[in-house]
């Protein structure tokens, strides 16, 4: 082995750290190899160099880190606190190169010492602490929280194991595990003197005080240790560092010698194996979790932390408790965290002695509640017995915090016994359940929903009891991303042209793309767009033919969904749609035709088969169109491996079509559909979701719709829907169906696909058959207008053009003034 070499010093001490030029980046790069890292510039590897490249940019952060926390220490400030189980960060380095104005100083540097800066990004692993939207959204909040100058804390979990590897073997997902600590984590900061201590099971005790009071108190069978781990999220250009805080969970005592010395060896490190699953592993979002202990142990165990962690950091600064709501807005990102509502009064009422009522007017002034779903099913609810088991004091609170509820109720809609029952937090209905979307309604100031007809729906449906008890309380807040990441990091082709045209203050304020308007009908600016345009799909080609072996044409439509696997998203419709396109190329090889690239990526939960099924028809059916020299080259299927953000940032600029196609009413926002519009694609959607904003901001014109509206759904649905009907009077769509079911897309294997088949004909709970011809027929339309390149190039342009909104920067500005009443610094 060789011995490393200690750099030579060519600036002072205090310099490297912070300073800026070439000249200081290139030793302090040089210095980390060699005292954090343990080798040589000559034998470090490029996974070695980013880690040292990681370091010298948090060294550049820290100072920043620090300053923003003192400011708001100065300026008294309200802290929004934002609990989410999932935090799909993506990597940090291009992102944080960008928000300093480094990456031209960096790059130089890296250059100057032998090494390629794309390259040593490329070696970054991403923390997959998310499955897709939820998460993603967390982290598009922090990132504009911020850069809008918002005091905040973003507490989650540190999953040693985040999502799942995804591997494409004979056409099926395979999961491998994703071990995304392998080569360590250099941006976060390990803070073991601020760990805490979270409970589970055991018992309580009451008893009387000298006064008279009655105090209850809880002793857990298993404590479990909280550690912090924290990383600077630094805003773009506004100096503020604000902090995400995962907890790892750890054993109080990690080993027993008494069990180890009597011979039980299981027994004595028994608290560490229960302590460290926690922590171990994140579950995929489409689980089913009803019953999963594990699933309770996990939002509990980062809630608890979380709130332990405000209270201790409001005392320390001589605040007494019973100002907590003034100073602390905590944010339930969906129903995950809703356990905090009864944590929090169980801190306040047993641990500082607090009366109920106090106690619960700082809780419910100190909650909000993102909802982010229109699916019953994923309501989160937990069997009562495993509930109370695992949690024995927090029933009790739960039971407390119901009975004065209920009666609130009774008295606003007296008689009602049906209205009481659905409202209640426990589900008394067969086995009894506590219904945590319930419980988060209850004990927040504010619910929104993250899509105007979402909220509206929820309005309406889901919620419509909490709705007409408090029409006050509901909010709708549209979800957005955040530009520097979907456009600026991902896209720098695109960005570059908007910069060269504009200026760069489109990065900070997305509503500066409405300049670009002006270029609309500049013959030369749209050439240069389309330009750009070829030059990102050839780059995305050269992936797709080095992960997959397939090669696919630039100059092609790339139709693009890429999303989590699921059958609201109808990602089998898009099959439905290339198998018509395939068959009428089979019976007319001569037809003219807009040939296209189907792209596809996103992850199937394990245990849901139907999703699993979805990706091995995608996979069956490109096998045969990919192989079919009379269709070669007019259309391609691909299926991208292992979707995450790095996958994303590839995909999302590359779109010429985005596949928004979910059955109206059922997803929420949707965010995938902004990404894909910000850098110009075209939308083929139905009126779902954020959608319906999105195409009344860039114009009806330039946004293909198709399908049924939400009450058109419902009214399907209610009226008797039969699908069956459809195939029958549809000859195209009875030829797909029965080609499938013959084997022809399977080997000859004719069995393969019925589970879906049989679903589709005589159920189609998402109107897949309903919406086919209509979603056929725009598809055409669609075809035609790409053959109009400079119409379709004017209407990529006003779409990118017209984003503004769907910033996470005007999403955050709408929280901190509607519900956190927060101003940020500047």
């Amino acid at each position: 082995m060789q011995t490393p070499t200690s750099p030579e010093p060519t600036v002072q001490i205090e310099e490297y750290r912070t300073a800026i030029s070439v000249e200081a980046l290139k030793h302090a790069v040089l210095d980390n190899l060699f005292y954090l890292v343990g080798v040589s510039q000559e034998t470090a590897s490029d996974q070695e160099f980013f880690t040292a490249v990681a370091y010298t940019v948090r060294d550049r952060i820290l100072a920043r880190w620090f300053s923003t926390w003192e400011r708001y220490k100065q300026h008294d400030v309200r802290v929004v606190c934002y609990l989410s189980a999932e935090f799909l960060m993506g990597p940090y380095l291009a992102n944080n190169l960008l928000n300093l104005q480094l990456e031209a100083a960096v790059r130089q540097a890296v250059a100057e010492l032998g090494r390629d800066l794309d390259r040593i990004v490329e070696e970054e692993r991403e923390p997959g602490l998310g499955n897709g939207g939820l998460g993603r959204l967390a982290a598009c909040y922090l990132d504009s929280m911020a850069t809008e100058g918002v005091p905040a804390i973003g507490y989650g979990i540190r999953y040693e194991f985040g999502i799942f590897q995804q591997k494409i073997q004979d056409g099926w997902q395979v999961e491998l595990t994703d071990y995304w600590l392998r080569y360590g984590n250099p941006w976060e900061i390990r803070r073991p003197h601020e760990a805490v201590n979270v409970g589970f099971g055991g018992h309580t005790e009451g008893w009387s005080d000298s006064t008279g009071k009655y105090k209850v108190r809880w002793v857990p069978a298993h404590p479990v240790r909280g550690i912090p781990y924290d990383t600077a999220i630094l805003g773009y250009r506004s100096g503020i560092a604000n902090d995400l805080r995962l907890w790892r969970s750890e054993s109080t005592e990690s080993f027993y010698f008494d069990r180890f010395n009597s011979g039980d060896y299981q027994g004595a490190v028994a608290g560490k194996v229960f302590a460290e699953n926690i922590s171990k592993v994140l579950y995929p979002n489409d689980e089913e979790i009803q019953g999963k202990e594990l699933r309770l142990q996990q939002q509990y165990f980062f809630t608890s932390c979380a709130i332990q962690d405000m209270i201790r950091l409001h005392l320390r600064v001589g605040r007494p408790i019973e100002s907590f709501h003034e100073k602390w807005a905590i944010q339930l990102n969906d129903t995950h965290p809703s356990i905090g509502v009864a944590e929090l009064m169980r801190l306040l009422v047993d641990e500082h002695d607090l009366v109920w009522e106090k106690a619960w007017e700082i809780t419910s002034h100190t909650f909000s509640y993102t909802n982010h779903t229109l699916l019953p099913e994923a309501l989160e609810r937990w069997p009562l017995p495993m509930f109370a088991s695992l949690l024995p004091r927090h029933i009790e609170i739960i039971y407390e915090i119901n009975a004065r509820f209920l009666d609130l109720v009774r008295k606003h809609f007296d008689g009602d016994q049906e209205r009481v029952s659905r409202m209640s937090i426990i589900d008394e209905q067969g086995e009894k359940h506590v219904r945590m979307a319930n419980l988060a309604c209850v004990g927040s100031h504010r619910v929104n929903g993250v899509a105007a007809l979402h909220t509206e729906l929820l309005k309406k449906d889901v919620l419509r009891d909490f709705y007409e008890l408090w029409p006050e309380k509901f909010i709708n807040i549209t979800n957005g991303v955040t530009p520097r990441r979907w456009l600026a990091v991902s896209n720098p082709e695109q960005s570059a042209l908007m910069t060269r045209s504009i200026g760069d203050t489109w990065i900070g304020d997305l509503d500066e793309l409405k300049r670009l308007e002006a270029f609309v009908e500049d013959a030369a600016f749209r050439a240069d767009w389309r330009k750009v345009q070829h030059d990102v799909k050839a780059r995305l080609a050269r992936y797709i033919l080095e992960e997959t072996g397939v090669s696919v044409d630039p100059s092609s439509m790339f139709d693009a969904q890429v999303k989590r696997i699921h059958e609201y998203k109808r990602q089998h419709l898009n099959v439905l749609h290339i198998l018509t396109l395939y068959f009428r190329l089979k019976q007319n090889p001569s037809l003219e035709m807009t040939p296209r690239t189907f792209l596809f990526g996103g992850k199937a939960a394990p245990g849901y088969f139907m999703a699993k099924l979805i990706i091995k028809l995608i996979n069956s059916v490109g096998e045969i169109i990919n192989n079919d020299q009379d269709v070669k080259h007019r259309l391609k299927v691909v299926f991208l491996p292992n979707y995450n953000v790095t996958f994303g940032q590839k995909v999302y600029p590359a779109a010429d079509l985005s596949e928004q196609i979910s059955t109206a009413g059922k997803e929420a926002s949707g965010t995938g559909n902004m990404k894909f519009a910000m850098n110009g694609a075209l939308t083929i959607g139905t009126l779902d979701g954020a959608n319906i904003e999105i195409r009344d901001a860039v114009g009806h014109e330039n946004f293909f719709l198709f399908g049924l509206t939400a009450d058109q759904v419902s009214s399907q649905l209610s009226e008797g829907y039969h699908p069956r009907a459809i195939y029958e009077s549809n000859p195209f769509l009875r030829e797909i169906i029965d080609a499938l079911a013959s084997g022809r897309f399977s080997h000859g294997d004719g069995s393969l696909f019925r589970p879906l088949l049989e679903q589709l004909l005589h159920h189609d709970p998402y109107l897949l058959f309903a919406d086919y011809q209509s979603y056929i027929d725009c598809q055409d339309q669609v075809s035609k207008t790409y053959r109009d390149q400079e119409k379709w190039s004017r209407m990529a342009i006003l779409n990118a053009a017209r984003m503004g909104q769907f910033s996470s920067d005007r999403s955050i500005r709408d929280y901190a003034q509607n519900i956190w009443r927060i101003k940020g610094l500047d």
